[in-house]
This record gives C-alpha cells, structure tokens and sequence, in this order.
C-alpha cells in the first residue's frame, strides 16, 4: 500500500507547514458526503497516533487512518494550478465514478 505526492504537492505542503509554524504532515482521509457518497479530507496533522499508517514521500509525512487507507491506496495527490484556480488533486485508481461537480466519489 502506497500514497505518494507530485513534487508541487510535496512543495505545497512545506510551504503549508512552514508557514503555520507546527504540524507532522498531512492527513489524508475520506468522509461520507455528497451525490457519490465519498469525499476527500485533508488537514495538517501535530500528533499521529498509534493506529496511523504514515507514508513519508518527498520529505513529506503522509498520514492515513486505517479505515480511510482501502479507499486510497495507489492515490496521488497533486497541486495543479488551471487558469485562476489552485489546489489538490487527487489521483485516485480506486475511484469508479465521480459527481458532476467533482466534490465526491465512488470506490
């Protein structure tokens, strides 16, 4: 099992924590929510506990609790920058189709 990070996710995500002044890494997870039933989440982590699963990807602590981890496996995680807009993409094999808007998805 995997997760790993694009170099301008990697940069991103420094950047993030240096400019926040504390935290691990990033958490990774999925919630229920929207028309497909999955969404992503993403928060900066200060404590990783014991039943964490921690990836560490470009110098980038990655972490995943367990019950999110099924539904990530294989996913990259991107910064993409498209006209005006800026933020994460995921690269998800998992995914089996999306919402229209792309807030949420299928395994």
């Amino acid at each position: 099992m995997a997760i790993t990070l694009s170099d301008s996710a990697a940069e991103r995500v420094k950047r993030f924590l240096t400019n926040r002044g504390k935290g691990v890494g990033l958490r990774l997870g999925v919630k229920t929510s929207g028309c497909s039933g999955m969404a992503y989440v993403l928060e900066f982590v200060d404590e990783v506990h014991e039943e964490d699963q921690v990836f560490d990807d470009k110098g980038v602590k990655v972490i995943i609790d367990a019950k999110s981890l099924s539904y990530l496996d294989g996913t990259e995680l991107d910064f993409v920058k498209e006209g005006l807009n800026e933020g994460f993409k995921f690269n998800n094999p998992n995914v089996k189709d999306a919402c229209g808007c792309g807030e949420s998805f299928t395994v």
